[in-house]
């Protein structure tokens, strides 16, 4: 081994290069499956892998590539640029005259900005090159649309514990190798799977620095809890502040809540800030689920949660997470109801689609002698003078919308007893003979 690949990291002294050696990814790559026909006929078409780091998109190119019989060109997006692009270009087209193809893999292409982007772009089409695309972004909202048409996207998914193991045994017996012989004790094993979260690189990482950091008892390396309590500590579980995974936890959260499962709730609110979420975004969203899925049918949620984001923004961690705790499991174990959201949204459309209604005469304010002689005001009646005060048969929707019932209250927790209030004063309006939907247009006069 030259002192080159010695220095290399143990993920890239191990990456496969045959599908054979691949952990994961079965359901692209069992017999029967897109890539795996893929790979055994040589053939291969444009395409963007998208998953979390270290579940062998790098890998997978190296070995689409070496399949297809086309050279590897590799660029990454946080380096490379327009220039970059057009070299690798103009070297495919060089390779196409001797009957070469040229696989040109771009990691990060999320990161590729529209003119660096439409610099390949015609020569996929043309098919000077072949195009893969890797990312953890979300391509509908990364990738130019020109380019998603010309490349099928295949989502690659986090490495789950059989596979990671697998991954860990050839670590292990590589460093063993290179170095002697390597120990990892039954409780030291999980832990370490546990801590790479999906990411075989991570794995692979965090298995080279424990075994530099291990001490050596009977001639022989040893990877115990206490070692991986030092070379994992600090470490944060798979989390992207502006990513995909972000938005998924956070709508996995919010889902827990309104489902009304409190230990779903706790979990998603600590994956959240386990991962580096702030704590504040997080108290506004719960707010939010306070007021949408939750409402009247317990006033008290919207004042349980103001008064966790209030504590957070006060006192900070770790009291404010578990106030933010709290309000989690109050708005889940609370009844529900969007009665509140639903009507609003109809109120919105109602809006948005009604034009600019004129308020109705007798809810205008007459505050000068002018606008009362117009009529502003007229026939209004102060709710306080009436039994209840409540004005049976008024009315105060412009009289077009004046049938319209916007607000449902549910039949669970408090909006109950609102329903019951709704019902009787329907009830009085129904009796009620007085009923007022407009006024003379005479009166806009003088």
């Amino acid at each position: 081994m030259t002192d080159g690949a010695a220095a290399a990291p143990l993920a890239a002294r191990l990456r496969p290069a045959e599908l054979a050696d691949m952990a994961g990814q079965e359901h692209l790559l069992r017999p029967g499956r897109p890539l795996a026909g893929m790979i055994e006929r040589g053939r291969v078409h444009s395409m963007i892998l998208w998953g979390p780091p270290g579940t062998g998109k790098t890998t997978l190119a190296g070995i689409l590539a070496a399949a297809s019989r086309q050279e590897l060109v590799a660029l990454s997006a946080v380096m490379a640029g327009v220039k970059d692009v057009r070299a690798a270009v103009e070297q495919a087209r060089e390779r196409r005259v001797q009957g070469v193809g040229t696989l040109l893999f771009i990691d990060e292409v999320h990161r590729f900005n529209k003119a660096q982007q439409d610099a390949f772009l015609p020569f996929v089409e043309d098919g000077t090159l072949t195009f893969i695309g890797a990312t953890t972004e979300n391509p509908s909202f990364e990738v130019r649309s020109a380019l998603l048409s010309r490349a099928r996207v295949y989502r690659l998914r986090p490495l789950n514990e059989e596979d990671l193991g697998r991954v860990l045994d050839r670590g292990r017996a590589r460093l063993e190798e290179e170095g002697g012989a390597l120990e990892i004790t039954p409780d030291a094993r999980p832990r370490l799977l546990g801590a790479a979260d999906g990411d075989a690189r991570r794995l692979l990482n965090l298995l080279e620095l424990a075994a530099d950091l291990a001490p050596i008892t009977g001639g022989r390396r040893r990877i115990d809890a206490e070692v991986l309590a030092e070379v994992t500590a600090g470490d944060l579980r798979r989390f992207d502040k502006g990513g995909d995974v972000f938005y998924e936890q956070i709508s996995a959260l919010h889902k827990a809540v309104r489902g009304s499962s409190p230990d779903a709730g706790l979990y998603w609110l600590v994956r959240m800030l386990d991962g580096g979420a702030d704590p504040l975004y997080v108290a506004r969203r719960v707010v939010r689920m306070a007021s949408e899925d939750i409402g009247n049918a317990d006033p008290r949620a919207l004042s349980v949660a103001l008064d966790a984001w209030h504590v957070q923004e006060r006192l900070g961690s770790p009291e404010g997470e578990l106030a933010l705790a709290q309000a989690v499991v109050y708005l889940a174990c609370a009844p529900k109801s969007n009665a509140v959201y639903a009507a609003f949204n109809a109120v919105r459309e109602a809006v948005r689609s009604g034009g600019s209604v004129e308020v109705p005469m007798h809810l205008r304010n007459a505050p000068t002698r002018l606008l009362a002689a117009m009529q502003h005001g007229a026939g209004y009646r102060y709710a306080h003078d009436w039994p209840d005060a409540y004005v049976p048969g008024e009315s105060y929707l412009p009289p077009a919308l004046a049938d319209r019932r916007f607000y449902a209250p549910t039949d669970r927790g408090f909006e109950q007893r609102l329903a019951q209030k709704l019902a009787w004063m329907r009830e009085q309006d129904a009796k009620s003979a007085w009923q007022r939907w407009g006024e003379d247009e005479s009166q806009d006069e003088v």
